[in-house]
């Protein structure tokens, strides 16, 4: 009984964040004290599944854009509508932006 008494009196108390933070910037140039590296592989190709009919759509106008296969004709129009979708974004995240701070001012002094 003594000794579970022991390990219970020998539980650390959590660390605040400010100093988990100090220990890390304390240990950022001590090699020893990071893991091995950990190296991920981008998995090259993923599956998606499409209803029957939009494949059918699909293969229609790939054939139309006279493309070989209609999955390079489908990776090509959802790069490109991924492309706009994030120009867009970013620019509603602007224009958020600047309705929240108020409009600036464009005089030249």
């Amino acid at each position: 009984m003594a000794h579970m008494k022991k390990k219970i009196k020998t539980i650390k108390r959590q660390l605040s964040e400010e100093e988990i933070d100090r220990m890390v910037v304390a240990q950022a140039d001590v090699d020893e004290s990071w893991e091995r590296p950990v190296h991920v592989r981008r998995k090259t190709s993923a599956s998606l599944a499409i209803p029957g009919e939009l494949a059918a759509r699909a293969a229609f106008l790939a054939r139309l854009h006279r493309e070989r296969k209609v999955e390079e004709w489908l990776e090509r129009i959802i790069r490109e509508r991924i492309e706009i979708e994030e120009v867009a974004f970013v620019k509603a995240k602007q224009e958020l932006g600047e309705r929240n701070n108020g409009p600036k001012s464009t005089e030249r002094t």
